[in-house]
């Protein structure tokens, strides 16, 4: 029927557009084995052109996802730059490093901290880093963002992945926990004058938020 898109079909060829290498392919392969949560290849591409725009050289990953989020960053981001994840899980960060090896990125760009995010993040610099990934366990998502948008730097990246929670997070009706958590951490962004922000439907939702400098916050409020 002239006019009718197939959503489906667009969300397929663009989840494919982009051909992963291999060590990236068998670093997704753990996290499925592990049952850990991490980008999809579309939502991967869209952190690597995200990495390469900004310039970024300094970058948290809340959630070691088997070291699929890490390569995708640092597959974009220039010699040098460094990547901090922290995770409670060591068997995501054993799986990290075997993937990280695999890549060939130097132990000295990444550092794993195996640990408790909550205990981690109180600890790092404010507006230290030009991207954070929040990934993970998405029940944590709301106790995490206040750390994560205070860790930017003035026009860094915010990347929610898992944003639409299985494709649940458009239906209203939908009030399981995870949810439910999800949903208000995309209305607590999208409420925030210092932050501009979009959804993306890459693999299961990337929401990307920018924040604003203070100039541009100032002339805008």
């Amino acid at each position: 029927m002239a006019g009718s898109v197939d959503y489906v079909a667009n969300w397929v060829f663009a989840e494919d557009f982009i051909p992963e290498p291999d060590a990236l392919a068998h670093a997704r392969s753990r996290a499925v084995q592990l049952g850990v949560p991490a980008p999809s290849p579309g939502a991967g591409a869209l952190i690597e052109v995200i990495a390469a725009a900004t310039k970024a050289t300094n970058a948290v990953e809340i959630g070691t996802s088997a070291g699929v989020g890490i390569i995708h960053l640092l597959r974009t981001m220039p010699p040098g730059a460094i990547v901090t994840s922290v995770d409670l899980e060591a068997a995501h960060q054993h799986a990290a490093r075997e993937a990280l090896r695999e890549a060939g990125i130097p132990a000295s760009q990444v550092r794993l901290i195996n640990s408790q995010p909550a205990e981690v993040l109180p600890r790092l610099a404010d507006e230290a880093y030009d991207i954070v990934l929040l990934g993970g366990n998405k029940l944590d998502y709301a106790d995490r963002l206040p750390d994560a948008v205070r860790l930017l730097k003035p026009s860094g990246i915010l990347l929610v992945d898992g944003a639409l929670a299985d494709g649940r997070v458009p239906d209203p009706a939908r009030r399981d926990p995870v949810t439910v958590t999800v949903r208000e951490v995309g209305k607590a962004l999208r409420a925030r004058a210092d932050m501009t922000i979009a959804m993306n439907a890459a693999g299961d939702g990337l929401l990307i938020a920018a924040k604003r400098a203070r100039t541009q916050f100032a002339e805008r409020t």
